[in-house]
């Protein structure tokens, strides 16, 4: 009788002391558990998501939630944050143009107040209005100019619409604590019809601060940076007139050089050296001082670097018929350069650009009108609305040199097409496709890159137009020239458009009859690299007579 129990009590035994242990193991946890929390002092201060403690260490312990916002989903500044004026500065933030770094938990702040102004408003708040910048001048301008006394003297004209406090007081101030006092005659502040409450009782009560005469002329309507310029200058007392935009910095020494050159030639328009002010930390950046001002082929002002002609050329005092354009190495002004303009226009950009673009060609590119409206389309459907009769009549007047003269006699170095050059698009006969300029801009205003081929577009599209000049350099808008290598290297020699420099390496010869683009330096052929990808880019190679090294220069007519 007893022994059927035991034996289905041996059986079950075991499971019995396993569940019992684990009930133990887990009753034990708990009991250690709470002890350690027992340990834990009562939180001491809690603060919305954070909380502070001493832990069972004696270390204090702050813990914190993230309360963050999505990139995509930042708020826009309010009516009150675009008519605030929150400048706020910190001494030597910013000290020697360094840049600014702004603390996490103001970033959506920064980014808030970044629409306002298109540049980082927050930091520029945070600089004093005369922090220190770095001197980037040639040893030698120290001791130049020091005849200053015997310069003329200057109107600082500075046109705004909707500028931040902070950057304009900013201009001002550089301008006036960088400068003798005895060269300025003034500072003209032109408001085109700014519509910031700051900008106007309070902006005219400061301006009584400034140890020169200040002055704050408005227009009612919107009329534009050159018409405001204008107007600047019609009510000017000065000899000379100074033009700054108004979130620039200038440095030691930039205005005696800029009179001293207006001192020598009352015909020339002196322009300094530009460097360039971080949009984002504001820091000051020394820029490349070895470049020459042009327009390519949309009449945009580009910085270009200088060539073997252009350096030769810095060195003498050239101009053209009646005045000349001259950078003064010795003056330096920084300017914020922004991504994307923050300004409305009354009658829409497209049109506002446009129309003043097309009354450039229609007034002063001749037969080269043409060629700019056949690639740009925007302009060519406004240019027909145009009336620059009365400004055609005042070129004729004064006795204005043609566009063509202008580009023999001032830019020989030039990317425009002209009668004795070749123009158009330059098509491998193997593949049947086009060589094609690059469009992405890495380090300059200038894009550059391997050399590719793309099927080719229409003659409406300037990507894929070239110039063969009478020295052998195949060029493209924006003074691009086909680069290869002078010596053998390692692996193929790649073939690059890159920025124009004058020297042999991107001097070619076209053989009309083989169909050969050669290479003056190292007489290799341009050949397409083999490979199906043609992304791969050109190279050259030795000649051999295939398809693949032939090519030919089909003109596109530009007049």
């Amino acid at each position: 009788m007893i022994a059927g129990p035991l034996r289905r009590c041996r059986k079950v035994l075991p499971v019995i002391i396993f569940f019992t242990t684990i009930v133990i193991v887990v009753i034990w946890r708990l009991v250690k558990l709470n002890k350690q929390n027992d340990i834990h002092q009562t939180h001491v201060f809690r603060y919305n998501n954070q909380e502070e403690y001493i832990d069972k260490h004696g270390i204090k312990v702050v813990v914190g939630h993230y309360v963050g916002n999505p990139v995509n989903k930042i708020p826009n500044a309010t009516y009150d944050m675009v008519n605030k004026v929150n400048f706020n500065p910190i001494p030597d933030k910013g000290k020697n143009g360094n840049p600014v770094v702004i603390e996490p938990k103001d970033l959506l702040v920064m980014q808030q107040l970044f629409q306002i102004n298109r540049f980082n408003l927050l930091a520029s708040d945070q600089i004093p209005l005369n922090r220190s910048l770095p001197d980037y001048r040639r040893r030698k301008c120290v001791a130049q100019f020091k005849d200053y006394a015997t310069y003329p003297k200057t109107s600082i004209i500075i046109v705004f619409h909707n500028e931040a406090w902070s950057t304009l007081l900013r201009t001002i101030w550089s301008a006036i604590n960088r400068s003798p006092k005895e060269l300025i005659e003034e500072v003209i502040l032109v408001d085109d019809a700014s519509e910031r409450d700051f900008l106007r009782k309070p902006l005219e009560d400061y301006i009584q601060n400034f140890p020169v005469v200040v002055r704050i002329l408005r227009s009612k309507t919107r009329v534009g940076l050159i018409k405001a310029r204008l107007m600047g200058a019609s009510d000017a007392n000065g000899e000379v007139l100074t033009f700054l935009d108004a979130h620039c910095e200038c440095t030691i020494g930039w205005l005696e050089s800029l009179l001293a050159v207006i001192k020598n030639d009352r015909k020339t328009v002196a322009c300094p050296v530009i460097d360039i002010i971080n949009d984002d930390t504001f820091a000051y950046v020394k820029s490349f001082e070895l470049h020459w001002g042009a327009f390519n082929w949309n009449l945009q002002f580009r910085w270009y670097t200088l060539g073997t002609t252009e350096m030769k050329q810095r060195k003498k005092d050239y101009g053209n018929a009646g005045g000349k354009i001259q950078i003064a190495p010795c003056s330096r002004v920084g300017h914020i350069f922004r991504k994307s303009s923050p300004y409305s226009f009354p009658d829409g950009i497209n049109k506002t650009l446009f129309s003043n673009l097309a009354r450039v060609a229609l007034v002063w590119l001749d037969d080269w009108a043409n060629f700019y409206f056949k690639f740009n389309e925007l302009a060519r459907n406004v240019k027909d609305e145009l009336n620059v009769t009365s400004r055609i009549q005042l070129r004729n007047k004064l006795q204005c040199k043609s566009f063509g003269w202008y580009l023999d006699n001032i830019w020989p170095q030039n990317f425009f097409p002209k009668e004795d050059r070749f123009f158009g698009r330059i098509r491998n006969v193997r593949e049947n496709m086009c060589l094609i300029r690059p469009v992405k801009k890495i380090m300059s205003n200038q894009p550059m890159g391997v050399a590719t081929l793309e099927r080719c577009l229409g003659d409406d599209n300037s990507l894929e137009m070239f110039v063969m000049t009478k020295d052998g350099f195949i060029m493209s808008d924006d003074s691009l020239c086909l680069d290869a290598p002078e010596r053998p290297g390692i692996g193929p020699l790649v073939v690059r458009i890159m920025a124009c420099s004058g020297y042999s390496r991107q001097k070619w010869e076209y053989d009309k009859k083989t169909k050969e683009l050669r290479h003056v330096s190292n007489h290799k052929c341009l050949n397409t690299s083999g490979s199906k990808k043609t992304t791969e880019g050109l190279i050259i190679a030795d000649c051999n007579g295939k398809k693949s090294q032939q090519w030919t220069l089909e003109d596109v007519p530009w007049k």
